[in-house]
């Protein structure tokens, strides 16, 4: 089964096109990403943007007994500032 894995990953490295393919070979076997670069960039920005909308609608809720809280503290490369969202 060792003999197995290289040959497989070379046979799917080599039958990948003009596309670098993203191929992962782990304990659970080998999987293989057919999208291209372009359409793996765009998932990871959508995900990015889905991810930044919910945490501005998260910090920006105006529910009951809410305040918002911000701490500022003095590091090496400056006034570092954190802003958070405390409900009591």
């Amino acid at each position: 089964m060792k003999r197995y894995v290289p040959v497989i990953a070379i046979a799917l490295l080599a039958s990948g096109g003009a596309y670098a393919q993203s191929i992962n070979i782990g304990p659970g076997g080998v999987s293989v990403d057919p999208r291209t670069p372009h359409e793996r960039s765009m998932d990871r920005q959508e995900r990015y943007e889905r991810m930044r909308e919910r945490e501005w609608r998260r910090a920006n809720y105006r529910g009951d007994d809410c305040r918002t809280v911000t701490t500022e503290r003095e590091t090496p490369r400056g006034v570092v500032r954190r802003t958070t969202r405390v409900c009591d």
